[in-house]
């Protein structure tokens, strides 16, 4: 890679000066990369067609590490940011004495009639001498170590996996590199006779598809190199082809996945795009490019505005990275809104793929991203058998209805039947469902949208129907308050309090809460593996229009015991239609058929 990247810069160099300079013609056919292998004497050459080197350029930059030759070539033609023809690649050559015991490079520069060699066997220093040298350009001869017990080095010298080298980091080089090629054929004049012989190929694809005008790509393009890429089995859901020219210039394609990967929510699943730096590799997967939310996001980057180091891995300054992490991040959430707006069916499939995923990102680092994500974020509701907007559900409140009213559980044909939904559906306002864990995670975090404030069915301050204050209701309320008073010390601290339901009407009894812990985050983080026993601060909720109560009533007054057997039944009932466990099964179903002597 390396080496691959100093030769295009080399040939770059040519066609800038070209460009300035009327008496060099610049046909770009004529130049490339060529990389050949000699096994038998363990030499792997790599030439270009292109500036090459003067005497005082071979000292400047092999004879000091970390020398920029092609950044100086810049400095020194006063080369406009516009132009995209001169890396900023340190020459990087060292790398190859980790690979090869002796290193020499013949060149010629243009517009010189001797060229030179310059030859080193690494820390015993170097030796430059003329050297007669026909065409412009350089050739780097590597003379490949030994293989040892730590390394393979025979793998520098097989034509395949070379081959694998150059498609992994310089496929994307603007100029052909090219190869002998071990193929075999039939033997002529034979029917299963077959021989080898090598054939000179072109090994890189030149023009990455992010350099290629949009207009004259399909989809189809897209797909193929979705999946020349590896990014999944599966076709894309959709793509974004994005072009920035602006302080810091880059090019990317990026995929949104139909389906979950397999790994996704596994430890080995990395996030991370493709990061080039003027068409080469510089990293497999650049975490910092994409927020957690959008680590489904698969693609490449490329910027030529990257400020690398010499081994071209480690960036030295993560301002680029961060403004186009945040580009990117801005471009990718108005792609969902454009498909959520002119696609409803497409960003439907996306969010059951992938809408638990903008939901953590409301809900993480304390709700920092909420109010960017907030309008992607869809539920279930008991206005109609589809997700909802938040928008679309405020946009239809009526008048009179203050809160967005939620009700949270394992599914939405469970929440139908909740008994605490009664009274909020007989007003006529619009439940939204919440079926996943994270679900009112996020909405607590959240808190409001547009102004309205999120309220859970269970809560205990719902107050949806207000009754009128009597002398006669004190009375009938002063006694209620004795017999819930004897209920709630007849469960031991099992809830905090026991009292007349404003929510309920067809079912007897159900389970609210108070604080911030609902019963449906009880049981989510009663499964989290550091589980410190959280629970929701609940309240029994009894109906007392229903006949139930008046059961509850005699009781009272006539035998205690009784009533006890009804609470308990009463709270285990309740904590059934939360799909709460029984705290003693066995006692239910013993004081089940009590009753039923």
């Amino acid at each position: 890679r390396e080496l691959i990247s100093n030769s295009s810069d080399a040939i770059d160099k040519i066609y800038y000066k070209a460009l300035t300079d009327d008496n060099i013609k610049f046909d770009k056919s004529k130049y490339q990369i060529k990389i050949d292998v000699d096994k038998d004497n363990r030499i792997l050459t790599v030439s270009d067609t292109g500036i090459g080197m003067t005497k005082e350029e071979l000292e400047e930059n092999l004879g000091v590490i970390a020398q920029s030759g092609s950044f100086n070539f810049k400095n020194l033609n006063k080369v406009k940011d516009g132009y995209d023809i001169i890396g900023q690649f340190g020459v990087g050559f060292y790398s190859a004495f980790m690979v090869a015991d002796k290193v020499e490079v013949y060149t010629k520069s243009l517009g010189e009639d001797t060229g030179y060699k310059w030859i080193s066997e690494g820390a015993d220093g170097y030796l430059i001498e003329e050297y007669e040298k026909d065409t412009v350009g350089t050739d780097i001869i590597l003379t490949i170590k030994e293989n040892d017990e730590d390394e393979n080095y025979d793998k520098y010298l097989n034509t395949n996996q070379l081959q694998q080298i150059v498609k992994k980091y310089s496929d994307f080089i603007r100029y052909p590199i090219k190869m002998e090629i071990e193929k075999t054929r039939l033997k002529e004049g034979t029917e299963d006779e077959y021989e080898s012989y090598t054939e000179l190929e072109t090994v890189n694809s030149m023009v990455p598809i992010w350099k290629k005008n949009k207009l004259n790509l399909k989809d189809e393009d897209y797909e193929n190199f979705y999946s020349e890429k590896h990014f999944g089995f599966d076709k894309p859901l959709s793509h974004l082809h994005i072009s920035v020219d602006g302080v810091i210039r880059y090019n990317a394609v990026l995929f949104i996945p139909e389906n979950i990967p397999f790994d996704y929510y596994s430890k080995e699943y990395e996030k991370g795009l493709e990061l080039y730096s003027n068409g080469v590799l510089i990293m497999n997967k650049c975490p910092d490019l994409l927020p957690d939310y959008f680590s489904f996001i698969k693609g490449v980057v490329d910027s030529e505005d990257l400020t690398l180091n010499l081994s071209r891995e480690v960036l030295q300054h993560d301002r680029q990275l961060q403004f186009i992490a945040k580009n990117l991040r801005t471009k990718i959430k108005k792609e969902l809104e454009t498909m959520m707006k002119h696609d409803r069916e497409k960003y439907e499939k996306f969010y059951n793929s992938f809408g638990r995923q903008i939901k953590f990102g409301v809900y993480d680092e304390f709700g920092r991203d909420k109010d960017f994500l907030k309008d992607l974020l869809m539920f279930y509701s008991s206005k109609e058998d589809k997700m909802v907007t938040l928008d679309e559900y405020v946009s239809r409140m009526p008048e009179e209805q203050e809160f967005i009213y939620y009700a949270a559980g394992e599914s939405k044909e469970m929440l139908k039947k909740l008994p605490q939904t009664e009274a909020v559906l007989d007003k006529g306002f619009e439940i939204l469902y919440f079926t996943e864990d994270i679900d009112e995670f996020a909405i607590k975090v959240l808190e409001e949208y547009q102004e309205k404030e999120f309220k859970s069915v269970s809560s205990s301050d719902l107050e949806i129907d207000d009754v009128e204050d009597t002398e006669e209701n004190q009375v009938e309320e002063d006694k209620r308050k004795e017999i819930f008073d004897y209920m709630t010390k007849s469960l031991k601290g099992k809830i905090s309090k026991v009292k007349a339901s404003k929510r309920l009407k067809n079912h007897p009894v159900c389970l609210s809460n108070e604080g911030d812990v609902s019963i449906e985050m009880e049981k989510v983080l009663k499964n989290m593996p550091n589980n410190q026993n959280i629970k929701a601060e609940k309240i029994l909720e009894i109906n007392i229009n229903h006949k139930v109560y008046q059961a509850i009533k005699d009781a009272y007054e006539n035998d205690k015991d009784k009533l006890d057997l009804y609470t308990n039944l009463l709270y285990n009932q309740a904590l059934l239609i939360e799909g709460l466990p029984l705290e003693d099964p066995v006692e239910f179903s013993n004081n089940i058929s009590k009753i039923m002597d």
